[in-house]
């Protein structure tokens, strides 16, 4: 039974759904809303007049929670959680609640355990010194502890949880090896939350995983070998995206992400059926967390879904206003099958049709890149000619946005030296 919740949260249409989506994944039934402007000021991080309001309201229909859509600080929630005698619950904590009520394998079970003491470490020494004052609902027990001892017990937690998950990257990595070794390529799949990410997965593998309509069905990378007309391909699920998701949420899920980033194709899933400025929202926070994660944006190769909700036209009025200077995309309805031959066709044409470069480098440049250039050798064929100065030129044939990357970072390198 879903437990009675009050929201607070902005004056914004986008948000108060997101929200209201959240807080149904995490197992809450949202009573009442109420908006303000700014979430973050004051000591209740909300105005005083309104924190009133909340209180009568909770006096009115008892809620068995407040879901404050904003990351406060400790006191505030501390201050609120006093004035209201309810338990406060902080947009970070609302999303670790789905995770933890969503992680099925022993891998992203620790991922948020680990994300979850990343949470409270900053937090930790400011609630024990509150709690200390009177117990209040989601500080009780802390006042036994002792400051220091207490922030110390979580740091060595979240060492242990880190240091058995370095294990499972060890795991990931020669996976990797042994895939670039046997020369299969990966592709995976990540979008927005909700955008249709495991529905498209079973419909191009066959598989049968977990169809959810609410946030985060997905927390464990999941792959599978499909066949395009040229070879093999491994294709990976991976987990969805959501606007202000912290940083150290991305880090704890670093294992899983890393997936996206070693990816020679990374298929973005958007819902086309939405509203054009949520779309735009969404397709932002997508690409703010792809940038954060550092992956190469000329991989990533857009997919609208859900064209039986919408229509093409529609689609590609969308698409002219979200980003004109887009030529590569695919339009496709995961429900029907619409599309996926074309998704299927860019995926053999990215992943199996190489390029060629020739790239001149000084024996100065050749000693500066020799990383990049053991892991340029990984995945294309590079042939070296040596000139009599110590120069060299590469001629190489590989995947183009792999020729991209290097061509890239030689210039990164110029342009430090400039600087």
């Amino acid at each position: 039974m879903d437990r009675k919740a009050i929201l607070v949260t902005y004056p914004d249409r986008f948000i108060i759904r997101e929200a209201e989506e959240l807080a149904e994944a995490a197992g809450y039934k949202i009573i009442h809303s109420i908006t303000q402007k700014y979430l973050k000021h004051g000591k209740y991080g909300m105005g005083s007049g309104k924190a009133e309001d909340l209180k009568e309201l909770v006096e009115e229909l008892l809620p068995d929670v407040i879901i404050f859509d904003e990351k406060p600080r400790t006191r505030q929630i501390y201050n609120l959680a006093t004035m209201t005698k309810t338990e406060v619950i902080d947009r970070e904590k609302l999303i670790l609640e789905i995770f933890s009520k969503r992680a099925s394998s022993a891998e992203s079970k620790l991922q948020v355990q680990l994300a979850e003491l990343r949470y409270e470490l900053p937090r930790a020494k400011e609630k024990v010194r509150l709690s200390k004052i009177s117990e209040q609902p989601g500080f009780s027990g802390l006042g036994a502890y002792e400051v220091d001892l207490y922030h110390l017990s979580i740091k060595k937690r979240a060492n242990a949880i880190n240091f058995k998950l370095k294990d499972v990257i060890k795991r990931r990595d020669l996976y990797r090896r042994q895939r670039i070794k046997n020369d299969i390529p990966n592709v995976s799949l990540t979008g927005y939350t909700g955008a249709g990410k495991s529905t498209f997965f079973n419909l191009i593998t066959g598989e049968r995983r977990e169809v959810d309509k609410g946030s985060f069905t997905t927390l464990t990378t999941a792959t599978r070998a499909i066949s395009v007309s040229k070879g093999k391909v491994l294709f990976s699920d991976t987990v969805g995206f959501i606007s202000r998701l912290p940083t150290y949420m991305i880090e704890s899920f670093k294992s899983t992400l890393e997936e996206l980033t070693y990816s020679d194709l990374v298929l973005l899933l958007l819902d086309s059926s939405e509203k054009f400025e949520d779309l735009q929202l969404k397709y932002n926070s997508c690409l703010d967390i792809i940038s954060e994660l550092q992956i190469n944006p000329s991989k990533v190769h857009l997919i609208f879904n859900k064209v039986d909700l919408t229509s093409a036209d529609e689609i590609n009025d969308i698409i002219r206003n979200l980003s004109p200077e887009l030529e590569s995309y695919s339009i496709i309805s995961a429900k029907t099958g619409l599309g996926i031959k074309d998704v299927l066709k860019r995926i053999n044409d990215e992943v199996f049709e190489y390029a060629e470069a020739q790239i001149d480098l000084t024996y100065q440049e050749m000693n500066k890149h020799y990383k990049d250039l053991f892991k340029l050798r990984e995945k294309t064929k590079v042939t070296v000619i040596t000139h009599q100065d110590g120069s060299v030129t590469l001629n190489i044939v590989g995947e183009p946005w792999v020729l991209k990357k290097f061509e890239a970072d030689l210039r990164e390198g110029k342009n430090e030296k400039k600087d």
